[in-house]
């Protein structure tokens, strides 16, 4: 599982710390660090934005931080570059973090965040892309699928919510906003049904909202079913790769295999129970139905809104963003945010969300279906009423 993982990783880490002195001195130097650096940079934030302490210019706790530069300091000190301040001091690693962390999550231009940092907007740039370029090879465990152990425990959780067996996941799609100039013509490609500029993410989440297999790159008038068709997890589970455990017996005799739910913008699979759409819902039984269903798909809406909201540069704020760039910098947001998870940081439960992460796009329906899907989710919702499980 990611979150062991991740401690192995802390606890090498801390060996080497101690190799040149405590632990508890370089806590102490971290301490010294933010009192020092918040004497330097809060004249140039604003306090009206609340702006007055660690966890609120960074949106993570201190200990959350320590480990992310625990990640990448290896790399830092062998290779430091030659980034400086514009007095000429060095930038030291702790400083490098924190200031490729504050272009990630508060999305403020690269203008903004060299002026409160006294850097020029070209050395912010160059420090948060190597910044991305070090979290995607070092913090690559903290997304990945679910070990059998792991997913026994995710199943488990997903059906005392809303009581849907052998259930593995939630998968949603969202749009990642581009600022591009409409003049251009390669920018085309990008202008999507709602006549935005976007780039697609679809994301499958556990019960905890932690990121468990990831697509992005696509453009945005891309449909949820196409981009989910185009995806490697797609073509593992059409070849039984995939969500291919055990399966589950029902009340009436039927099994359920593993299985993720999404709504009615995906294809009802065998793997992918949608909700009942149309003239479908005048049966009470799937009225109810899909009501659970929302209820725990919306874990993964909850997830992605999290992620947008914790980690803005990902609402559209990077002018002419790089096609090729800006996937890795949602991949490395998308760690940040298991990081987040993995260390139970107690500021994300802090954090108030908005309803939506997808604001002014239409939900899509698609009509494809699976003939044996939709007899397995018959059976799911017979299994569901049967059982009286407490409605949502």
């Amino acid at each position: 599982m990611g979150s062991v993982r991740g401690v192995k990783k802390r606890r090498k880490t801390e060996k080497k710390i101690e190799q040149n002195g405590s632990v508890s001195s370089d806590r102490e130097k971290s301490a010294d660090w933010w009192v020092d650096f918040s004497k330097r940079i809060h004249g140039h934030l604003s306090p009206s934005k609340g702006l007055h302490n660690f966890e609120s210019i960074f949106k993570i706790s201190r200990n959350t931080f320590d480990y992310i530069c625990s990640l990448v300091k290896e790399d830092i000190i062998d290779k430091p570059g030659s980034y400086n301040y514009s007095n000429g001091r060095p930038i030291p690693l702790n400083d490098q973090v924190a200031i490729a962390l504050r272009r990630l999550s508060s999305g403020d231009s690269l203008l903004n965040i060299g002026d409160a940092f006294g850097l020029n907007h070209s050395t912010v740039s160059q420090l948060t892309w190597r910044f991305v370029e070090l979290m995607e090879k070092r913090a690559l465990h903290h997304l990945h699928w679910p070990s059998e152990e792991g997913m026994t425990d995710i199943k488990s959780k997903f059906e005392k919510f809303r009581g849907f067996p052998n259930c593995c996941g939630a998968i949603d799609t969202t749009h990642i906003a581009m600022c591009l100039a409409l003049a251009e013509p390669t920018t085309k490609v990008w202008f999507d049904r709602e006549r935005n500029h976007s780039m697609l993410l679809q994301a499958i989440v556990d019960p905890d909202m932690k990121f468990r297999d990831i697509v992005t790159g696509w453009p945005g008038k891309m449909s949820d079913s196409l981009v989910l068709e185009s995806s490697t997890f797609f073509q593992m589970c059409e070849k039984g790769k995939r969500l291919c455990g055990k399966k589950v017996e029902l009340l009436d005799g039927s099994e359920v295999g593993e299985y993720i739910v999404g709504d009615s913008g995906f294809p009802l699979l065998p793997w992918l129970i949608t909700p009942y759409t149309g003239k479908d819902l005048e049966d009470d039984s799937k009225a109810e139905f899909n009501r659970r269903h929302f209820a725990t798909r919306m874990v993964a809406q909850r997830a992605l809104t999290r992620l947008k909201e914790m980690w803005k540069i990902m609402d559209g704020v990077m002018w002419r963003p790089d096609k090729h760039k800006l996937p890795r910098i949602v991949l490395v947001c998308c760690l940040l945010h298991n990081i987040v998870i993995d260390l139970e940081d107690d500021i994300q439960d802090e954090m108030t969300l908005s309803l939506h992460h997808d604001s002014g796009y239409r939900q899509q329906v698609c009509e494809s279906a699976d003939k044996t899907a939709v007899a397995l989710r018959d059976n799911l919702r017979l299994y569901l009423s049967e059982r009286r499980i407490p409605p949502s």
